[in-house]
């Protein structure tokens, strides 16, 4: 408890001085006390409320709003409330510091190590031994000092700790950039935001953070709530609070019973008007969030105690740690509550491949360290008999300080830390290109995601069709009219009825307004279903403004909303009389049933049978249907004044209805969608309609998008039968009966959001076929919210989108349209494509450095490619080529291929012939070079050179000749899929043509003046020549390698598959927050992962082994779910050891052509 009364007073340091005046700025209640009224609930709350202001309205006169007409719209008094109230917004994290991004790069464990390797170097070479003993020490440091050279012996080790330096200058800055680009894209989702309330009387849509206390606010079906506030006037409002309270049942709210309304909460049903009275940091999740950072900053404050003598500015300080970088504080509940996906599959199989080459490096790196020091004390102990003498022994540790450095330099280029650092390049450009596209990217990985999806389940409506809904077709008076008839071939009665029916059972907030500008279409606001009939109204040459002006909204007597199980919405109103009149509208096959009686020409009724239903469907509303239209049934029914119902019982209320009319609405399918389906089809991916509409609407306009095709095999089925179809006799959902209905099936009609899900998960979590499916969903609704939070990817829309779906979704599209979709695929195979680019180029530079380091300290003792040479290359091959590579634009023949799929190794059979092609042209170079370069070249050879020797030429001939390679080699990594033209569109990317460029100016002022620190010697223009002609060389040399037919070179075999099966259930299960945790932090320090994998290899490879020992990996998937259950208790070990499961099964995973799952 003492927490929360801690933070109580942390954050507001105002209420002191406000309790001293009666009440603060001359309003009726103080923030304390608003913010006290906000914690209770229910009962309590509405006794709280007649105890203190009498009712809802004494409340709005003490904050001096008006319930009707809202606050008066003036800036000064909007001014004051957020002074004395607080404004709607919860102050975000503070970004970290660039000196705290510097920090968090320095603690690369490979880079520590060459610190101290550096230093040691840097002390000993400070040291010089007393000169008459050195003869003693053997040729140790022979040839250094005729040239006076010895004071230089410090040089290697500050050029090591330059270039390190200048590494995490460059990771820290790319950190940076990416968080601040982040940044940018919340505050644009902020500033999106919009809410509807009343000012002046008028409705407003203003950003969320403008709302202020005594604000008047609309809220409607699928809205999330953006501050505290209690329910005014409510019809039938329904709160889904699980994200404050964890209880998933929906919540019923009403000004008499509990009228408590709290932010960040979703509106599932109905609709009504609340004033708000608590916002940012006051309301219920500010509050929470202000625990929250506070919680997070007690543990980092921890050390810090002695330093928090202020205590007040220490508390003052810890709101503004409350939410994660800027985010909304929705976002980071979501985060809290419901753990978004698992890693995203390339994340996956990238720490899995790195792990393995990290591994790789350090084995190498060992051995390398151990051959030479073994090389040293056997020469100098054991063949030339020296003995050890004390005075000797600085020089000797100076020896293995060196050998150690060169361990440690292998192992830097080893590991593949550019990895991380390409991944998010690619994807932070791409996010950023995106946003042109229209695709709003809320979750980072889904952008790659998308390009391997195989399978998109599409809304029809908004996303497929204009969403711009007019009614063409209608059933009047027992008369079919193709097109709007004329009010006078209608009696009054149906006309008058109609205009109520329609006006009054509506949401008052959907409206037609007139055009913005000349000869455009009138603007319709609201439901767009809605907007059609009140479209039919005026068409009508009636008006529904002085219906609802003599009805208002508070004179509704009961509303039951529309919602996704009833498919219809009911309005009662009182009559004169004293009886009532119920309105009703909704899906006409589900209204007819309710009907039996139906209004006939003279607008009398008469009786409606079944049979005479049947009739109806088949004659009016099958062929409205065959032409694509929505049909809805407008119906009434009269209760008398003695005969009041019991409202409550909704079955009860409504049926026995009188019909009034039936009418076909259409929502023109967007021209530009038939060809975006084409393409999603020509790219291999399945495009599936789900809808609520009726079959056959939903198969003529699926035909008309071109997703059915006449003479196809393919399945239309309604939401009933495709349950039928997918459950047994107990009415569970079994894998194989969906697996049997999902290949062929195109359009899913009538169904419920639980289809939808259904559906979804079915796809995803089926594995027959050749490879596991990957699924994208589009939605709108608030019902769709599921659906888009079990897809892979989510697309929500933008424009018609409710909040709710926007939260549950990865990417918003801007613009609603499908085309945008087909975008973001385009973008996602590129991000894919770029990251295989980069690694086929880092991989050929990783095994060439490796090899030659390796043998070359092996056979001369000394590694040809300095520590500070390498750190270059290093730097090139990871920072420099991961910009480079990663900012390829995409090109439309992306689209051409099929998808990659979730067990697809990162590394194709093209890829490794590329990679070791050249990399057997590389060693072959450098090793001439190295043994008989000097014969060549007419100069001085390099090897066996004694410690602190000045640079000899030959080793910087063979730098210079590397670098130069890799250069080209650049160029070759270009294209992946054994392209001919490596240089096509190269202009197109001018970030890689400067990278070049800028590198290869850097390599000639760092060969012509490096000097010592980088161990060069200046080179004449004939041996830069022959460099350049080794590196053009590269070019010539890819040529001859596209030439090899991949097929023919069975022996190679692929790396870098996915997580296997089991893992993919693994993660499922581990979805903790760890999980979001570390894929968080292993986007910012990828180095953290290779090095906590290696701590983990001995537990994996027991692992493994039981794997292997239980027979099969199918076999261990049937056994996994016990054991994973016992897992999950043990949280800690969940997260990380899935994502190296297999990686510590290299031979699994390697020796698998054709990336078939894992026998």
């Amino acid at each position: 408890m003492s927490d929360m009364a801690n933070s109580s007073i942390e954050f507001h340091p105002k209420p002191q001085q406000q309790r001293e005046a009666p009440h603060a700025g001359g309003f009726g209640c103080t923030l304390a006390e608003l913010r006290s009224l906000m914690e209770l609930r229910g009962a309590e709350a509405l006794q709280k409320v007649q105890e203190a202001y009498g009712d809802v309205s004494g409340l709005c006169r003490r904050l001096k709003t008006s319930p009707t007409e809202g606050l008066a719209d003036n800036a000064n008094d909007l001014e004051k409330r957020r002074q004395i109230y607080g404004q709607n917004f919860i102050p975000p994290k503070q970004p970290k510091t660039f000196l705290q991004l510097v920090w968090e790069a320095l603690q690369d464990v490979t880079l520590i190590i060459l610190e101290v390797a550096a230093i040691v170097s840097l002390g000993l070479s400070f040291y010089a031994p007393p000169g008459e003993e050195s003869e003693a020490c053997g040729n140790v440091s022979a040839g250094a000092e005729d040239e006076g050279e010895a004071e230089a012996g410090w040089i290697e080790g500050a050029a090591i700790l330059l270039s390190v330096i200048c590494v995490v200058l460059v990771t820290a800055f790319n950190d940076w950039s990416k968080e601040k680009q982040f940044r940018g894209l919340q505050s644009r989702i902020e500033q999106e935001q919009k809410f509807t309330v009343i000012r002046n009387g008028q409705l407003l849509q203003v950003p969320v953070a403008a709302l202020v206390v005594g604000d008047i606010a609309q809220v409607k079906y699928g809205d999330l709530l953006p501050a505290d506030g209690v329910l005014i006037q409510g019809n039938d409002l329904k709160i889904d609070e699980s994200s404050l309270t964890g209880e998933s049942d929906h919540v019923r709210k009403s000004a008499d019973k509990d009228p408590m309304l709290l932010s960040g909460t979703h509106v599932m049903e109905g609709s009504g008007r609340m004033v708000v009275t608590a916002v940012g940091v006051n309301s219920q999740t500010g509050i929470i969030f202000t625990l929250l950072g506070a919680g997070g900053e007690e543990e980092e404050k921890k050390d810090k105690k002695a330093k928090k003598q202020d205590g007040a500015v220490a508390m003052e300080m810890q709101p503004l740690k409350s939410a994660e970088g800027g985010e909304m504080e929705e976002r980071e509940k979501k985060k809290a509550n419901v753990p978004k996906k698992e890693k995203s599959v390339l994340q996956g199989k990238l720490t899995k491949l790195a792990v393995q080459i990290g591994k790789a490096g350090l084995v190498m790196s060992a051995i390398t360290v151990i051959i030479l020091v073994l090389y040293f004390v056997i020469e100098t102990f054991v063949i030339d008999g020296r003995v050890w003498l004390a005075e000797c022994t600085p020089v000797y540790v100076q020896y293995f300080v060196k050998f150690f450095i060169i361990g440690v330099t292998v192992l830097v280029v080893a590991v593949p830390e550019g990895l991380p650092l390409a991944v998010t390049i690619s994807l932070a450009y791409s996010v950023k290109k995106m946003m042109k596209d229209n695709n709003l990217v809320r979750h980072l990985d889904a952008c790659e995601t998308m390009g391997n999806a195989t399978a998109i389940c599409s809304d029809k409506t908004g996303t497929l069709t204009t969403n711009r809904m007019t009614v063409v077709q209608s059933y009047l008076g027992d008369t079919h009219y193709k097109e709007i008839p004329a009010p006078s071939a209608l009696t009054p009665k149906i006309l008058d009825l109609l205009v109520h029916a329609i006006s009054i059972n509506s949401a008052y907030t959907t409206k037609i307004l007139p055009p913005e500008k000349e000869g455009a279409l009138p603007r319709q606001v609201g439901n767009k279903t809605e907007c059609a009939l009140l479209g039919f109204v005026l068409d009508l040459k009636q008006d529904f403004q002085p219906v609802r002006e003599q009805i208002p909204e508070d004179k509704l007597y009961k509303v039951y909303t529309f919602n996704s199980v009833r498919k219809s919405m009911s309005t009662v109103i009182r009559m004169p009389d004293g009886g009532f009149r119920l309105f009703s509208k909704g899906a006409s096959e589900i209204l007819l049933k309710k009907c039996t009686n139906i209004l006939n020409s003279n607008g009398e009724l008469r009786n409606f049978r079944p049979r005479d239903r049947d009739d109806m469907v088949k004659k009016i509303i099958e062929p409205m249907a065959c032409d694509g239209l929505r049909t809805i049934c407008i119906a009434y029914r009269d209760f008398s004044a003695t005969q009041e119902p019991d409202w409550d019982n909704e079955n009860e209320v409504v049926g026995d209805l009188t019909c009034i009319a039936v009418v076909g609405i259409e929502d023109p399918v967007r021209p530009e969608v038939p060809e975006a389906i084409r393409k999603c089809q020509r790219a291999g991916i399945t495009v599936r309609m789900v809808t609520g509409d009726n079959i056959n609407t939903a198969r003529a306009i699926a035909a008309k998008c071109g997703i059915i095709h006449p003479g196809e095999d393919f399945l239309c089925l309604e939401g009933k039968e495709f349950n039928r179809r997918i459950r047994n006799e107990k009415g569970e959902i079994e894998q194989e009966r969906l697996d049997k209905v999902w290949p062929k099936l195109r359009v899913l009609a009538r169904s419920s959001p639980t289809d939808k899900h259904t559906l979804v998960k079915g796809i995803i979590d089926s594995t027959t076929g050749e490879q596991r499916q990957v699924v994208a969903v589009t939605g709108d609704g608030t019902n769709d919210g599921p659906a888009l939070k079990k897809a892979d990817v989510g697309f929500a829309m933008g424009i018609a989108g409710t909040d709710v779906a926007k939260e549950a979704s990865d990417i918003i599209l801007t613009d609603d349209n499908f085309t945008s979709i087909v975008k973001a695929v385009m973008w996602g195979r590129n991000v894919y494509d770029s990251i295989s680019k980069f690694l086929q180029f880092q991989l050929t530079v990783n095994v060439v450095a490796v090899i030659v380091a390796f043998t070359g300290a092996c056979i001369t003792q000394d590694s040809p490619l300095k520590a500070v040479q390498m750190l270059w290359v290093n730097l090139i091959m990871d920072t420099f080529a991961s910009l480079a590579l990663a900012t390829e634009p995409p090109t439309e023949s992306l689209l051409l291929r099929k998808p990659y799929g979730r067990d697809k190794p990162l590394i194709s059979r093209t890829m490794m012939k590329n990679i070791l092609g050249h990399a057997v042209y590389q060693l072959t170079i450098i090793f001439t070079l190295l043994f008989v370069g000097e014969l060549f070249f007419d100069i001085d050879s390099g090897r066996n050179a004694p410690l602190h020797s000045p640079p000899s030429e030959h080793y910087t001939i063979i730098f210079n000749t590397f670098v130069m390679m890799q250069l080209f080699n650049e160029i070759n990594a270009r294209k992946i899929h054994g392209e001919r033209n490596v240089f096509h569109g190269i202009f197109g990317n001018p970030i890689f043509c400067t990278i070049v460029l800028g590198t290869f100016a850097i390599q000639i002022v760092i060969v012509q003046f490096g000097g010592k620190p980088f161990s060069c010697s200046p080179l004449s223009t004939e041996q830069w020549l022959w460099c350049l002609f080794v590196g053009v060389g590269e070019l010539v040399w890819g040529q001859v390698i596209a030439t090899i037919p991949t097929s023919q070179l069975k022996c190679l075999k692929e790396a870098g598959h996915g997580p296997g099966k089991d893992e993919m259930t693994d993660e499922e299960l581990a979805e903790g927050e760890e999980e979001i945790d570390h894929a968080e932090r292993e986007l910012r320090r990828g180095q953290i992962l290779w090095f906590r994998g290696l701590n983990r290899i001995q537990t994996q490879m027991e692992v493994v082994s039981t794997f292997k020992r239980s027979g099969s990996f199918q076999g261990a998937m049937r056994r996994r779910s016990s054991v994973l259950s016992q897992l999950h208790d043990v949280t800690n070990l969940s997260t990380p050891t899935h994502v190296i499961l297999s990686a510590a099964n290299p031979t699994s995973a390697a020796g698998n052509p054709g990336g078939e799952s894992i026998p």
